[in-house]
């Protein structure tokens, strides 16, 4: 099967109510009163585009607004590439975003882990802004467990820099890291991390002496799979401001399936902007320099065998 992990960028909508709808002079509304759409549209059919190429069983998505939202997107551009299971629970981000699923494979059991509090910032008491949402999907009898992350940004407004930046905001990665290396140790740990699970999705920071993600990258019972690629090839996100390319996106297989699965990943940067030099490979027609993209991340993926 392939699992895959995408940050598709903002995938908003919002309610635009239809000509000669006043909604004051309604006692409420309903949808058939009103219309919504996908917000900037050209760029979404770019990232329907990516999901479809990529063509997982499952596909962990990021900075999503809704299950409506989600789901509509899904029925809209991407009728027939078998999706037919979507899971996403809104959580705290104040910018509304969330971690959620697609699958073609039944969801059978969910966990949130939205009202985890956090001991590092007071004034935001939620540890998990964008969730760590737990998913187990049956896939032909054999189940499969996801840990869908999406960690603290390292943007901060009141920092002078990019590096700054990143360390004022270090704190917070570091104790959600940890939180879910405490989640996997709870059901794994114990069974010496034999067993069908991966952690993915996109944790904001990248994999140097200076990271946030230690307790992940140094974990007995995970592997970062996207390690495997030579060293030029592991970025995923491209920054166009500051022309950065850095590996902000991760699939963590548990050991044993590392250890079954001795492949290697693939990044799929068909929709990323064409300033982004470093990749010569093809691109999606509808692509810009800067706009339109699919997204300032690139999907990950790989196929793996489960045990």
């Amino acid at each position: 099967m392939r699992i895959a992990t995408f940050n598709c960028e903002n995938l908003f909508a919002r309610y635009k109510f239809k000509k000669n709808v006043d909604p004051t002079a309604l006692d409420g509304f309903s949808v058939n009163d009103t219309a919504f759409d996908l917000l900037d549209e050209d760029e979404k059919k770019i990232t329907a585009e990516v999901i479809s190429d990529v063509n997982a069983d499952v596909i962990a998505l990021m900075e999503v607004e809704n299950i409506t939202i989600l789901d509509r997107f899904t029925s809209k551009y991407m009728k027939n590439v078998g999706y037919t299971e979507s899971i996403l629970i809104d959580s705290h981000d104040p910018r509304g975003i969330d971690v959620g699923l697609l699958s073609k494979h039944p969801i059978i059991s969910v966990r949130t882990h939205r009202n985890d509090h956090s001991s590092v910032i007071s004034q935001w008491p939620w540890l998990f802004s964008r969730d760590c949402l737990e998913v187990v999907i049956d896939v032909d009898g054999k189940l499969l467990k996801l840990y869908v992350n999406h960690f603290k940004s390292m943007l901060d407004t009141k920092a002078k820099n990019s590096d700054e930046a990143r360390a004022n905001t270090k704190p917070k990665r570091v104790e959600q890291a940890k939180k879910v290396v405490e989640i996997v140790d709870s059901e794994w740990k114990d069974k010496n991390y034999q067993g069908n699970f991966a952690v993915l999705g996109d944790l904001n920071d990248f994999p140097d002496k200076e990271t946030s993600l230690e307790s992940l990258l140094n974990h007995p019972g995970l592997v970062n799979v996207v390690g495997r690629l030579p060293a030029d090839e592991q970025w995923t996100h491209f920054y166009a401001k500051a022309k950065e390319y850095t590996q902000l996106d991760y699939i963590f297989l548990s050991k044993s399936l590392a250890d079954k699965n001795q492949g290697k990943p693939e990044i799929m940067r068909k929709g990323i902007a064409k300033k982004a030099v470093n990749y010569t490979g093809p691109r999606f027609d509808e692509v810009g320099d800067v706009k339109p993209v699919a997204s300032d991340h690139a999907a990950v993926y790989m196929d793996i065998e489960l045990e």
